[in-house]
This record gives C-alpha cells, structure tokens and sequence, in this order.
C-alpha cells in the first residue's frame, strides 16, 4: 500500500505541475502578431554624410566592402556613439544584451538624441538581456521616430524567469546577434554587447572581444539581415510586452546624467571626442581595406526552431572549413570563449590536423571562464584535440603581456579577466568575425551573425595574436607521455612552470566540472 500511495502522490503532484504550467501558460499568453507594422531599411543615400562618403568609396572599389579594425574598448565605444551622433535617417541597432550600467545608458541616451533630431531609430533586442531596463526601452518607445521590438520576449515579467516554466522550448532560444548600422551604409558588427564590461568599462572584470567597422555592400546586407529579424514572427512591440512607464524617460536621462558625470566615464567621453572614426571614414584612405566580406547569418526563424529559408550559420562555417578547394591548407587560428566542438567539430579539427594544417585553438581557463557549466562541456574533448594534434591554449585570469598598443594583435592581451572574442582565421588570408561561439548553444539554439573577411591584413594580426597569448597570456596544454593532461606556462623569470591539474582553481571546482562533464546536458552549452 505504501508504493501504491506514493506513487499515486507522485501522480497528484506531477497532475499539480502540469496544471500549474497550463495555468501560466493561459494567463501570460503571447500577444497577437496582426497589427504588427512590416519596416525596411533606408538604403545607404548620397543625402546623409555617411552615405555619401561611402557611396563615393564603394564606385573606386566595386564589388568590394570597406573595413576598419576597431581596438579595444574605449574605441569600440566611441564608434557606436559617433555612428549614432553622425547618423541623419536610420540606426538600425541589434543586440543580445544591453545592460543597465554606464555606457548601456550612455548609448541609449545617444539613441533617443538621434531619435529627437529627426532619426528613425529601430532598436532590436533580445529580451534576455536586457534586465532592469523594462522602464527606460518602454519610454523611449512611446517617442516618435523610435521603436523597440523585444525577441522571444518574456510575457511574465516579474518573477521573469518563472517564464521558463512554461515556455521552455521557446525561451531556450535566444538571438545572440550584434549590430549597430548607420544610414544603411556603415555598421559595426562582433561579438561585444552593449555594457561596462564589453567596453573594458572601470576597474572591475573585462571581457576581451572583438568588432569591426563594415562599409558599403556588407552594410546593406546586415541591413536586409535586420529586416528579416524585425519583421520576424519572434519580433515584438515592446508596447505589447512592457507596462506604460511614465517615469522612464525620466529615469533615463538622470541615469545618462549620471554617468556622464562619474569619473570613470572620462575616458570614454574623451574616447568619443579624440576618436577619428568618422574623419577616416569620411576621407578613406589606407586606414578603411577595401575587400571581399560575405556576411553569415543564421535566419531568423531558428528563433522559433525553424531553420527557414536561409539555413543555420553553422553549416556554412563547417562548409568553409571543411572545403577542399577553398579550405584551410596551412592554418588555422580559432578564438573562442565558449569552445565546445562536440564530435563533429573535434572530428573536422582533427582531421584538418592530420592533413598537416596547423590547428590552434584559444579558449578561457577555468579560472577565466565566466560560464562554469560551459567550461565543463569542454573539459572532455581536450585529450582527443590534442592526441589529434590541436594545440589548445587556455586564456588565464591574468594574463603576463601589457597591452601597450591597440592594434589587433594585442585583443587578447589586456588586463582583462576572460575571454569573450569569436575568430577564426584561415591560411593567414581571411578572418571570421562574429557572434558566433563554437559551442552547440550558437549551432543550434541561438541565432548568430558574422562576417567573413578576405583580408590577410587581420588574418595574419590574429595569428600573430594567437602566436603572444600561446607564448606568455595562455596556459599550453599538452599530454603528459601516461596521457594525462598538463597546463604549462612561463613564470616571471621566463622558466616553464607545469601544472598537474587545472591551474588556480578548487578540488570542489574540478569535481562540479567532471560532474558536468557526465550530465546529458551539452546540446544546451
């Protein structure tokens, strides 16, 4: 009778769950889609300063798109202001996370400038990442020439996680994109979000990232790219999703206040004014490479579990890496903070290996990591990368080289705590620059952008990248002659130090990594 009791009261309670996740399902629904207005990008125009220059550019190189390296934070900083400052139709803006900090309401504040001098401003986030801002995108929406779309949103907004009870499926997909284009014809594109700790913001952690400046035909397609986002059946008005805020605008501009006020906005203030982004853009030259960039998107309906028309972006990565006419011949240099290869990905590595590529691959240590749980999904392919002949190099939390410049080469040399950056480049001649993580969570779950350069000017600078944080930044991981794992490195006096198990971390941290290593939970990493 007991087991029979107990298994009828586990009955009731799973009974009691399922209506409970009925229940919030029926009572936070999602609003209709009807009504929602379609909208398209403004064409890069010979009307705006922007356009102009660009257009005139793009005639002396057809066919070609232009680039600029962007360098460290205070600079990728000031080229989202200026871009917005300079911008006189469009910004179309695009972002994982916007955090409510510093430089997330400084650009913000940037935004509703634009919006108020006549601007049409479409900002696009997901609604993941955008905590404690629920106020501030709900006033700015309200404004005229603004409006805010929210993907796969939450409809239950406090306790907003709660949703994930009911809407699992759903919610588990997020869009991971990164965009900030200015009248059609320049946009930056990478891997940092908008926030403090992408922008090397004050004294705390960094995150080491990397973006480019993309002029012309590759504007254009970011741009078509946003639309599709936009008009998506996963894009929402953020006035059918956020509550009214009649503080909000308030709220916004003492917190933009604020923060131009503090002292550690200073540099970042001073960033905007000193930067020459736009004197360069606007006069070309040497400093803007004029070359082929093909942009890789994942299509918008992989947000709802539906590959759609345009594919998943993975495939066509796998497709470059994996091509025997156009692929990898000599090298290949791959930068990720989130690296999990799963059987496929260590098959296509390896194999490149054996082909007498040189394959080198720069994640976070666990020490540097800041997702645990990714770290421990990684852990169990590092023997079979490196009996396959990938060298595997792990960023540590405090990494030995200054960065004493702020070229390319040295991103991954700063006094940032983890790695945040998604490249790769191929045979020292083209680069992918991007959102995009090497984990299942980027291949099958999140949709991701990038674009794929044909410059061996930034191919050859992230090499040479890999090349400083392999030699002095990295722990170098090797396989000991019983197969067990080493972690060496140089100590302060240039001698090697080896370390037997993962450097600076806990026996309770190893265990939490091995426990995770074993749970079926890798499809989510």
């Amino acid at each position: 009778m007991g087991t029979v009791a107990a298994f009828r009261a586990f009955l009731f309670a799973l009974a009691l769950v399922g209506l409970g996740i009925l229940t919030l399902r029926v009572l936070f629904p999602l609003p209709e889609r009807q009504e929602i207005m379609v909208s398209e990008a403004m064409p890069a125009s010979g009307d705006t300063a922007i356009g102009a220059a660009v257009l005139t550019a793009q005639a002396e190189h057809p066919g070609k798109s232009g680039v600029i390296a962007l360098a460290g934070g205070g600079e990728a900083f000031a080229a989202r202001a200026l871009l917005a400052r300079t911008a006189e139709q469009s910004l179309d803006v695009q972002y994982y996370i916007w955090q409510a900090d510093t430089t997330g309401f400084l650009l913000l504040e940037e935004l509703r400038a634009a919006a108020a001098r006549g601007v049409r401003v479409r900002l696009l986030l997901d609604d993941n990442g955008i905590s404690e801002l629920d106020p501030e995108l709900r006033a700015l929406d309200d404004l005229p020439n603004f409006e805010v779309r929210l993907f796969n949103p939450f409809t239950l907004r406090r306790p907003k996680l709660l949703s994930f009870v009911f809407d699992f499926p759903r919610l588990n997909r997020r869009m991971h994109n990164k965009s900030f284009t200015a009248d059609g014809a320049a946009s930056v594109v990478g891997g940092r979000n908008i926030g403090d700790i992408y922008f090397a913001f004050g004294q705390d952690a960094h995150y080491i990232d990397t973006d480019v400046l993309a002029l012309g035909p590759v504007a254009e397609d970011v741009s078509a790219a946003f639309d599709d986002y936009w008009n998506s059946a996963s894009a929402y008005p953020a006035r059918l999703i956020l509550p009214p805020a009649s503080d909000g605008m308030a709220r916004l501009q003492a917190d933009a206040e604020t923060a131009r006020a503090s002292e550690l906005a200073a540099p970042y203030l001073a960033a905007i004014r000193h930067s020459p982004l736009i004197e360069t853009l606007m006069a070309g030259g040497d400093a803007v490479e004029w070359v082929q960039v093909t942009l890789v998107v994942d299509d918008p309906g992989k947000g709802l579990g539906q590959p759609g028309r345009g594919g998943l972006l993975i495939e066509r990565l796998a497709a470059i890496l994996a091509d025997t006419t156009t692929g990898p011949r000599l090298s290949v240099d791959l930068i990720s903070a989130y690296f999990v290869p799963g059987r496929g990905g260590t098959d296509l590595l390896t194999g490149l290996a054996a082909q007498g590529v040189a394959v080198r691959v720069v994640t976070n240590a666990q020490e540097a990591t800041d997702v645990l749980t990714v770290h421990g999904a990684y852990a169990g392919y590092r023997r079979t990368l490196l009996a396959g002949g990938v060298a595997l190099g792990e960023l540590r939390a405090d990494p030995l080289i200054p960065q004493q410049d702020q070229t390319l080469a040295n991103l991954l040399a700063g006094s940032a705590t983890s790695l945040h950056s998604k490249v790769f480049a191929i045979d020292g001649a083209r680069v992918f620059i991007g959102s995009f993580n090497f984990d299942p969570r980027s291949a099958r779950l999140n949709t991701e952008m990038g674009l794929l350069i044909e410059s061996p000017t930034l191919a050859v600078a992230v090499a040479q990248a890999v090349d400083q944080v392999m030699q002095r930044g990295a722990y170098a991981l090797r396989l000991s002659p019983s197969g067990a794992l080493e972690w060496t490195t140089q100590g302060d006096t240039g001698a090697q130090i080896i370390h037997l198990t993962e450097p600076n971390t806990t026996w309770f941290d190893r265990f939490i990594v091995r426990v995770i290593g074993i749970l079926p939970v890798e499809w989510m990493m």
